[in-house]
């Protein structure tokens, strides 16, 4: 098996130096793929030889041959590994990201196609909800987009996304990481998600007073104070996430919204440990199994003919859909 040999550091140079071509970026990958141990896709048996071409393993059961980038999200990158691994480390070390527009002006790729596999990145940013938060945990729930007549206040009819939000803090209120949900509305049942995924039971929670956290103070420690906006942390990753959005993305569907919040809670939880956050984005992607494009966007079609095919597809790959307003789209 071969010897892993982690990339750590935030300077382009040394990356660029690291990463110099295609034979690079594979050879990282089959590090990290096989440094472990082999465990066929097909078979799941766990001896191997090394295959004939390049980076590849060939399973001694059933002959299968796993490429260093088979079966994970860089499965058929339309556009090379480099450009893949520099997207990557934009994304992962831009401090206030990078946009598709960007990213395809800037590389020479279709819109399309860098949206679809910065999506990729963004299923690789999702928490493993392996460490629950402990300690000083404040929680709040906020909403995205404009402006919306009679929607002020917490207004379930409201056509705004709606998000709650949990900030671990230090004893002294310096923020140490955060994590985002999506709501449909505020809920005890929509609310008690993000305390279930990330909070621990042994955490000192604190809100304001919004009564759908009080059923909630039978399990988990949940202070209310009415004066919880005026110092809370959580107001300020708040503003900074919709900051974050207005400047680079703009807009955010709520169909995507989700992930795109992974993708600053996982840059804002490493910001301490920035020289490894590259290779730990690159690890999630190889340990993460293929998507296809059904999986990853919502299509809509302009004819008739692509309405159809778009319908025998979804029939073909058995995936839900939902037709509206003559659009046809992936079901949430």
């Amino acid at each position: 098996m071969p010897v892993l040999s982690p990339f750590n550091g935030v300077q382009l140079f040394k990356f660029q130096e690291k990463f110099k071509d295609e034979d690079a970026c594979k050879s990282y990958l089959f590090q990290l793929k096989f440094s472990e141990g082999f465990a066929c896709s097909k078979c799941n048996h766990n001896e191997a030889y090394t295959g004939s071409k390049p980076y590849t393993m060939v399973c001694k059961d059933c002959r299968y041959t796993e490429s260093a980038t088979s079966n994970t999200l860089f499965h058929r990158v339309k556009f090379g590994l480099v450009k893949a691994f520099h997207i990557i480390f934009e994304m992962t070390n831009t401090t206030k990201g990078v946009s598709a527009n960007h990213i395809c002006s800037k590389y020479g790729i279709e819109y399309n196609t860098a949206w679809l596999f910065m999506k990729k990145v963004r299923v690789a940013m999702t928490s493993t909800n392996s460490h629950p938060m402990v300690g000083k945990v404040y929680v709040d729930e906020f909403v995205i987009g404009g402006y919306e007549k009679g929607a002020v206040g917490r207004k379930n009819a409201s056509t705004k996304i709606k998000v709650i939000m949990a900030v671990e803090t230090t004893d002294t209120n310096r923020i140490k990481r955060a994590y985002t949900m999506k709501i449909t509305d505020y809920s005890t049942q929509q609310l008690r998600g993000i305390f279930d995924k990330h909070i621990s039971k042994e955490a000192t929670v604190f809100t304001d007073k919004w009564r759908s956290y009080i059923p909630l103070r039978a399990e988990w420690n949940i202070t209310q104070d009415v004066k919880y906006k005026n110092h809370s942390p959580a107001n300020r990753i708040i503003q900074q996430t919709k900051s974050w959005i207005r400047g680079t993305h703009h807009y955010i569907s709520n169909y995507h919204c989700e992930t795109y919040l992974n993708e600053y809670s996982f840059r804002l939880n490493r910001s301490q440990w920035k020289d490894s956050i590259f290779h730990k984005c690159v690890e999630r992607m190889v340990n993460t199994e293929k998507k296809n494009r059904l999986e990853l966007s919502r299509v809509n079609c302009n004819s008739r003919e692509q309405f159809v095919e778009r319908i025998k597809m979804y029939q073909l790959c058995g995936a839900n859909y939902e037709i509206k307003y003559g659009k046809i789209k992936l079901a949430a």
